[in-house]
């Protein structure tokens, strides 16, 4: 099972090896001598690039979360206000990654990831020159709607230039870059503002992805097994509609969702409440803060363990109730309990992610990619509603009233669970005469 990434989702490689539903034929197969592995030319290269591109990708899809309370300070706006810089970005990026998608099989996957790449990052270089509240909002969905273009791109450029056997270490570095940017964006950011203010903390990041942004143009090798095909809105919408009709795919899209409520609300907040007594810890802290991130590698990586040895549900029970007991933990004022708190939070949510996304692929038969893609769409938008609810929760209530919100969505984690369960038991008893006996 490939691990979680910080807000990047698992997106399925297998699918392009089978025929599109945005085209009206399938690309051939790639000859197995056309493809790179390692020792070959242009692996290192590709690897480099990607990597390089997903800590640009998330270093700019999440650079105002750990910005929030200076956003507040300096623009006069409440939680639940600014923390529309980061949903504003992971909302946009939810309801574009489908349709960018669908392009990248006309336009091809280089070209979708340069140019969503390319426009994120001149945004990104605009963003610390908003001149309001409503123009950092805006300019950010406009960010996270260019971003879209890179993930729903990057696997499968892996999946057609790669060879198999090479495909899970390509695709493991590209998630490290998204964790290594999701995290080290809010860290820089962090030690950045306290020192110069929020605004240079943005345009270091922009900088940043900038860098990044050249390596990739420069590195990334040219697609040598992708065949454009025409785009087919009508087989789109059919294979789209197949997938939301499946009672098991939509569960596994509101698991995904719930849980990323519970992760926004939890680190779009946290630091308002670090920043206040009784802990009164300084930006450049809080920003550190987002080291815990390292937990939910290992986490994602023991997923696989859990589920072979729990079984999908009893891995997702196992998650949720982590994340519950880290929940409960963080209402402590005692800094070490609250750090532990958020330790298992991390690892609970990476374990559920990783299970939940894991089991989309296993769970469609046709048109993996578009199921992988819906999944990634709840699983942001998910993100977006959890940074806006959990901000106005805490106004409303304080720290206690986002861990109200968070275990509210635990208990909706908990419940599809039980009903998928349910719903499995019930499906072998009335296809199993002798299991309908015996029960």
């Amino acid at each position: 099972m490939p691990p979680a990434s910080t807000g990047a989702s698992t997106l399925v490689v297998a699918a392009s090896s089978q025929p599109s539903p945005v085209a009206d034929s399938p690309a051939p197969a790639a000859a197995a001598t056309d493809r790179l592995e390692p020792g070959r030319p242009g692996y290192r290269r590709m690897s480099f690039a990607l990597f390089a591109a997903g800590v640009a990708t998330f270093a700019l899809l999440y650079s105002t979360q750990a910005l929030l309370p200076a956003v507040s300070a300096s623009l006069g706006a409440t939680a639940g206000q600014a923390s529309w810089t980061v949903s504003a970005a992971t909302g946009a990026l939810a309801l574009c990654v489908l349709p960018m998608s669908a392009l990248s099989e006309r336009f091809g996957r280089r070209q979708m990831m340069t140019a969503s790449l390319t426009v994120a990052v001149l945004v990104g270089l605009l963003v610390p020159f908003a001149p309001s509240l409503g123009w950092l909002i805006a300019l950010r969905a406009v960010q996270g709607a260019a971003l879209a273009g890179l993930p729903a791109s990057a696997m499968a450029y892996l999946a057609e230039e790669v060879r198999p056997k090479a495909l899970v270490a390509a695709i493991g570095l590209f998630v490290a870059g998204n964790s290594i940017g999701g995290m080290s964006g809010r860290i820089v950011t962090g030690w950045i503002a306290q020192l110069w203010g929020w605004r240079a903390a943005l345009g270091a990041v922009g900088l940043m992805a900038l860098a990044c942004a050249v390596v990739f143009h420069f590195m990334i090798p040219k697609a040598r097994n992708f065949t454009p095909g025409t785009l087919n809105p009508k087989a789109l919408a059919r294979t789209v509609g197949d997938h939301l009709s499946d009672p098991l795919l939509r569960r596994l899209y509101a698991i995904g969702a719930l849980f990323m409520t519970v992760f926004g609300a939890v680190y779009t907040v946290i630091g308002y409440r670090l920043v206040e007594a009784p802990f009164n810890l300084p930006q450049g802290v809080v920003g550190s803060i987002f080291l815990v991130y390292l937990v939910g590698t290992v986490s994602s990586a023991a997923a696989g363990k859990l589920v072979a040895r729990l079984g999908r549900r009893g891995a997702l029970y196992l998650a949720v109730s982590t994340t519950a007991a880290g929940l409960l933990l963080s209402l402590s004022d005692r800094l070490a309990a609250v750090l532990l708190g958020l330790v298992l939070i991390t690892a609970g949510f990476f374990a559920g992610h990783a299970v939940a996304s894991s089991s989309v692929s296993r769970t469609a038969t046709k048109g993996r990619a578009q199921a992988s893609a819906l999944y990634q769409s709840a699983y942001y938008l998910g993100s977006s509603a959890g940074g806006t609810l959990g901000a106005v929760a805490f106004h409303s209530g304080g720290w206690t009233g986002t861990v109200a919100l968070g275990l509210f969505a635990v208990l909706g984690v908990v419940s599809i669970t039980l009903y998928g369960s349910r719903a499995a038991r019930a499906e072998r008893l009335r296809t199993s005469p002798v299991a309908a006996v015996r029960a």
